[in-house]
Order: C-alpha cells, then sequence, then structure tokens
C-alpha cells in the first residue's frame, strides 16, 4: 500500500529534481500493410497509425493531468520499412518516410521510428533501397527516426554495412547542413538493438511484437543525484543501495504510467525502459551523478569504475520494481543532451576515447556526438566498428548516433535545443582506417556466441 510519505517524495521528485516520464511510445504492427502496390501500401501504412494512434497523446496528456507526472513524449514505433515495403517492387522509400511523417503529424506524436533495416548478416533489396533513401528520409522530414542494426553477438559485423553507414552518415549531415547536420540526431547505428525499446532515435517495433503494445520510458538522473547528496563520503556499498532503491520509486512510476495508458487505450502493456535518460536541463544529468560519486570532472580516472556502479544498481532496483523491464534499461550518455558531459568535453576531461571506454558498462553506445565536418567516412564507419565490436562480444546493444558537423571545428558548437541539447565538436584521430574499412566482408561472431 502506497503511504503519504511515498506519495510527497514523489511530488519532490517531480518538483525539485526533474523526474518524469521521458516517453509513451506505442508500438504498431505494420506487417498486415504489405503491399506490392505502391500507392496501396502507403495508405494501408497511414489507415493502420493513424488508427492505432488516434487516441495516444490525448491519453498521455489525461495522465499527466490526472497523475501530475510530466509525460515529456508521445512518440510510435513501426515495423521495419525495409520488411513491410519489400514486396513492393521498384519503390522509392522516401514515400513511405512521407507517408510516417504525414501519419505523425495527424495523431500528434512527437516522433516515429522504424525506418530501420537489419542487416546483420546481409542485405536484402528492401534492406538496400531503404538505406539509400535514409538521407533525403531524415532530411526532409520532422518526426521520422531511422536505425540501422548491422551487428549481432550471433552474427557478428556485417562490415560492408559498417562501410556504407559512414558514407549515409556524411550525405545525412549535407543534406541538413543548414539546420546544423540535424539529420543526423535521428539516426542511430546498432549492434545487438532491442526490439522494444522506446527511445529515439532507435526504436522500431520488432517482428516478435504483438499487433500493438506499450512500452514506457522513464528517466530521473536528478533523483539519483539526490539520493546520492545524502550519503557523501559512504562506501560504495551503500552507494549502490541508494541508486538500487531510487530506482526502485522511479521504476515503480513507470509501471503506473504504462499500465494506466495500456487500459485505456485498450492496448497490452509491453515493458518499462528504466534508463536513466539525461535532459540539458540543470539538475538532470548522468555525468552529475559520476561526479556525486566523487569524480572530480566526468571522464576522468574512475568514470568508467562509478558507470558500472550505477549502471547495475539502475537495473536492479528496476527489475524488482517491474516484471517487464526492457529496451535499453540503464544509464545514457548522450553527450549533447547532458548538461554535465557537455561541461566535461569544455574542461578537457571527457574525450570519445573515454567515452568508448564507458560505452562497455552502460546501456547504449557512444550518443549524439558531434565531430568535425571535414572527418573521412571511413573514420565514421570506424568508429561504428569498434563501438559494433564492443557490443558483439560482450553480448550487450552498443550504439553510434554520430554528427559530423559541416563547416565547424573542435570545441565550436552548434544548439539543436530542446532534448537535443548542444552539440560541441569532439576531436577525432586524424589517423586512417580506410584501408581497413575498404576490405569488406563480415568480422565473424565470436566463440561465445556458441551457446546452443
Amino acid at each position: 500500500m502506497i503511504n503519504k510519505q511515498e506519495v510527497l517524495e514523489t511530488i519532490h521528485m517531480i518538483q525539485d529534481q526533474k523526474l518524469d516520464i521521458r516517453t509513451i511510445t506505442m508500438g504498431i504492427s505494420l506487417r498486415d500493410c504489405a503491399d506490392s502496390d505502391e500507392q496501396r501500401l502507403c495508405q494501408k501504412i497511414y489507415d493502420k497509425i493513424t488508427r492505432s494512434a488516434e487516441n495516444l497523446v490525448k491519453t498521455g496528456e489525461d495522465i499527466e493531468l490526472e497523475f501530475g507526472i510530466p509525460i515529456i513524449n508521445k512518440r510510435i514505433s513501426v515495423t521495419p520499412i525495409a520488411i513491410v515495403a519489400e514486396a513492393c517492387q521498384g519503390l522509392d522509400y522516401f514515400s513511405v518516410a512521407q507517408v510516417m511523417e504525414k501519419a505523425a503529424c495527424e495523431v500528434g506524436v512527437n516522433f516515429i521510428g522504424g525506418f530501420t533495416a537489419l542487416v546483420h548478416k546481409g542485405y536484402t533489396p528492401g534492406d538496400r533501397a531503404l538505406i539509400k533513401a535514409i538521407p533525403r528520409a531524415l532530411c526532409e522530414t520532422e518526426r521520422v527516426c531511422s536505425s540501422v542494426n548491422l551487428a549481432t553477438s550471433r552474427a557478428g559485423i556485417n562490415m560492408d554495412a559498417v562501410a556504407e553507414m559512414g558514407r549515409i552518415i556524411k550525405e545525412t549531415a549535407f543534406l541538413s547542413k543548414d539546420r546544423g547536420c540535424i539529420g543526423c540526431a535521428k539516426l542511430v547505428v546498432f549492434a545487438n538493438a532491442p526490439e522494444d525499446n522506446p527511445f529515439m532515435a532507435g526504436a522500431f517495433h520488432g517482428i516478435g511484437e504483438p499487433d500493438k503494445v506499450i512500452n514506457v520510458g522513464v528517466s530521473g538522473p536528478g533523483a539519483v543525484k539526490a539520493a546520492l547528496e545524502q550519503v557523501r563520503g559512504a562506501s560504495m556499498d551503500e552507494v549502490a543501495e541508494t541508486i538500487k532503491k531510487k530506482a526502485f520509486k522511479v521504476t515503480r512510476m513507470g509501471q503506473l504510467v504504462a499500465k494506466e495508458a495500456s487500459r485505456r487505450l485498450n492496448v497490452p502493456f509491453g515493458i518499462v525502459d528504466l534508463s536513466l535518460a539525461p535532459t540539458p536541463a540543470v539538475g538532470d544529468s548522468v555525468a552529475h551523478i559520476l561526479e556525486e560519486m566523487g569524480i572530480e570532472s566526468c571522464g576522468a580516472p574512475g568514470t568508467t569504475a562509478a558507470l558500472a556502479l550505477l549502471n547495475d544498481a539502475v537495473k536492479k532496483g528496476g527489475v524488482m520494481a517491474s516484471s517487464h523491464v526492457g529496451g535499453l534499461s540503464g544509464a545514457f550518455i548522450p553527450v549533447s543532451e547532458d548538461a554535465g558531459m557537455i561541461r566535461a568535453v569544455e574542461r578537457g576531461s571527457l574525450n570519445i576515447e573515454k567515452l568508448e571506454a564507458m560505452t562497455c558498462v552502460c546501456s547504449v553506445g557512444l550518443d549524439m556526438i558531434a565531430v568535425p565536418g571535414d572527418t573521412p567516412a571511413e573514420t565514421l564507419s570506424a568508429i561504428i566498428a569498434d563501438e559494433a565490436a564492443i557490443g558483439v562480444v560482450n553480448h550487450k546493444t552498443t550504439a553510434v548516433r554520430v554528427i559530423p558537423l559541416l563547416g565547424k571545428k573542435v570545441g565550436e558548437k552548434v544548439s539543436y535545443g530542446g532534448l537535443l541539447g548542444d552539440a560541441i565538436v569532439m576531436r577525432v584521430s586524424p589517423f586512417s582506417s580506410k584501408d581497413f574499412i575498404a576490405r569488406g566482408g563480415r568480422i565473424p561472431a565470436p566463440l561465445s556466441s556458441l551457446r546452443n
């Protein structure tokens, strides 16, 4: 039974510690929309999305008002479009992106994910056509998000796709250069992509998911930091216990919202993603949690160990609060979206190499990182390959969301506003990976993949 003290504590976390529900995401299967005729295909997709999600935004707003819990975004994820549209020969996949944008605008959601291809073991014609359409799709729409999964622990790494995605990122940056290359902020390259992730830009509705589902992503870095302020100087055992208890409370709030949205929309409840998703707002930073543990500035020696403790404690606390934890779940380190990370880059304590080490123990990977606009496509591909290798060998999700800021040099900044924050250009190694990327083929799966 919930007591008065717990209610007051939750109110305090919401009002003073930036606690919120980051997203309610409705996953929608489009497998029944496949058609060989382009016009029928697009109409089916539009009708399925608008019919399924017509009450999503209003339901989220009603829950916000009635429970007093901020819900920042309402989003949709759909079946990977490379699968849905493949029966339509000769299709320009950009037309599907336009339909997704139109449907998202009609129902009022903030983003729609699923302009996606799964190519970890190779391409189909639909995969090739979709990937080719990504730059235009992301640069001529506002709400469409895209992802490509090019590696798994069972299949290894598709190095042909790695090479191509470096070029796709460069082209996307070029087409959106008049808006700070923002198209790249809506593109994620994955290893071991989860099928139930509610967070953008990597959300898609996996082929093993039901026809419709409600997934919720929670946040709460500020609440965790506030809890740690009460145990300054304590042992790591007490730090871990403190984080677990706070993660439990944060996840319970997410579970409440998820089940209420599920009931009102008559859509099955899927998962709660209990990730600590930061924002550029002061007091809502994962970097500040690490610094509260005793790291002078995020990126200093000890940062990776502190992040490992944080990630593990968050998961342990969360799984006690919900029987259906999924998605990414843990701690995010998107540089531009975290005020503490931005400050650490400005101080010089945080660089790409240290971030790569941190991704070995956190939830995702190199996220929202700006690099100089003249960075070669092969270097971007090599960064993707490194991050994919971490995911494949460690049987975890890793990802790259990198933004080559054309015309910008190390230390310069672009402000996107909102959740995307301020992208500060980080130094990239000047040494070439061109010959490595040119080899192509596949990096085989590790021996640990043979688990049957």
